[in-house]
């Protein structure tokens, strides 16, 4: 027979019990409350992933945004704000060929949106094709019909580099991204 000591045993039975809940076991017998994280309740609504990707996008967390917008892809499918969120998500990790694919496969589902083009943009004249950089620019600028300031100051900054090649933008002067919201482009900031 093993002989234990009663402060080692004391001890045991304290640490077993420590892992328990607090309640242990109801007065029915049901289990008392769980020390896990509770499941997801089947008839509720999981927030939009595509909502969350762009909350991401903005706090500057890019690969997290981009796991957020695949999530979104698998909601609502292989839409052109699903493509061009992904591609701009890639082109803030600095993968430039997948950016431009995604934005390209965007530009494919809906020519007329604008987020698109300007981004694509972006990513051209990131990998230096300044000439087609400038023409992208001047479709959104022309689909977006002169509305909006960044997509003019993008446009215009391509124009001046493909004047002079050795122009290079004062670091305050990024070339910047925009994403669609709820019925508006909004700026996504560098």
């Amino acid at each position: 027979m093993l002989r234990t000591r009663p402060g080692l045993a004391v001890a045991s039975l304290l640490t077993l019990a420590a892992c328990f809940p607090a309640g242990g076991l109801s007065q029915k017998g049901k289990p008392g409350p769980s020390p896990y994280a509770p499941g997801v309740a089947k008839d509720e609504q999981s927030v939009d992933g595509l909502i969350v990707g762009h909350r991401l996008m903005a706090a500057g967390e890019y690969q997290l945004a981009l796991d957020a917008y695949y999530r979104g892809a698998a909601e609502h499918g292989a839409t052109v704000d699903v493509f061009s969120a992904i591609g701009s998500a890639d082109l803030k990790l600095g993968r430039l060929g997948q950016a431009e694919r995604m934005l390209r496969k965007a530009i494919e589902i809906d020519g007329r949106f604008v987020p698109a083009w300007n981004n694509l943009g972006v990513v051209l004249m990131e990998k230096g094709d300044v000439g087609e950089a400038s023409r992208v620019f001047k479709t959104a600028y022309a689909l977006d019909s002169g509305r909006s300031d960044d997509i003019r100051n993008n446009l215009r900054r391509a124009l001046a580099k493909l004047d002079n090649p050795a122009y290079s933008p004062p670091p305050e002067e990024h070339f910047s991204l925009v994403r669609r919201g709820y019925n508006e482009y909004l700026l996504l900031t560098n």
